[in-house]
């Protein structure tokens, strides 16, 4: 597919959100370019519609050539979820051609965490058991069924996740018999209702003695999900300091 700058944010940024999109940028006078087309052309195309292939004339649009700092040609960049996410440049032999357009594809693991069931999981956390996203899921599975071991064992396994640390805190204050008002806030969790559990939660931290720093943990842990950019959880950061300090 040939763009231009009319059409290069709709074929290209916003189709990148779907799909990535390499993007060749080439002139007609250019042989390296000539010599690379069609490699990358085979290994689009032998990739059946898991990437998309775009051609930019960088001589007809001189502007896009600025915008992405193209000082030799051929240069090849890759945009996914609207950005540039690989790149290179001149012509490569066929095997780094493949070897790049694999890098944009999701790996096993990834295909597995997007399924969630049980089955899938448990496939990812075998093939990366330091999988965050993998592990945090089939550990809440796990303890939904009564296996707190198992699930703690997961759990250990994926260090420096807010999201696995706030739930290993949440069975320890289960496992300790938690208040009322925390078995509250947990049912929210579990009902996806984040902002009733942490107004619970943080109401609980004044008068938490012991247990204080366990909810902290599983306060951070639901806001590490939330995201940094979260209204809910710009909010409850503030409420969280106050809370604390």
């Amino acid at each position: 597919m040939d763009v231009n700058e009319s059409n290069f944010q709709s074929a290209v940024i916003e189709r990148s959100r779907t799909v990535p999109v390499v993007v060749d940028f080439w002139a007609e006078w250019c042989a390296p370019c000539r010599q690379l087309g069609p490699v990358l052309e085979r290994a689009v195309a032998n990739r059946a519609g898991k990437i998309e292939l775009a051609k930019l004339d960088v001589d007809s649009n001189q502007t896009l050539a600025r915008t992405y700092a193209i000082q030799s040609i051929p240069a090849v960049k890759a945009f996914r979820d609207g950005q540039v996410a690989a790149e290179f440049v001149g012509a490569q032999p066929p095997l780094a051609v493949e070897s790049f357009l694999d890098s944009l594809l999701p790996s096993e693991s990834d295909e597995l965490v997007a399924q969630g069931d049980e089955a899938s999981l448990r496939r990812a956390v075998a093939l990366e058991p330091s999988r965050a996203d993998a592990a945090v899921p089939l550990a809440r599975i796990l303890y939904g069924r009564g296996d707190a071991d198992g699930a703690l064992e997961l759990l250990r396994e994926v260090p420096g996740s807010f999201a696995a640390d706030g739930l290993a805190a949440r069975i320890k204050l289960e496992h300790d018999g938690a208040a009322e008002a925390l078995q509250q806030a947990f049912a929210a969790i579990d009902a996806a209702d984040h902002e009733l559990a942490l107004d619970l939660l943080i109401g609980a931290l004044p008068s938490s003695d012991g247990a204080r720093d366990d909810i902290r943990r599983v306060i951070v842990g639901i806001l590490d999900e939330l995201g940094v950019e979260h209204p809910l959880a710009r909010e409850s950061r503030r409420r969280l300091a106050a809370a604390l300090y």
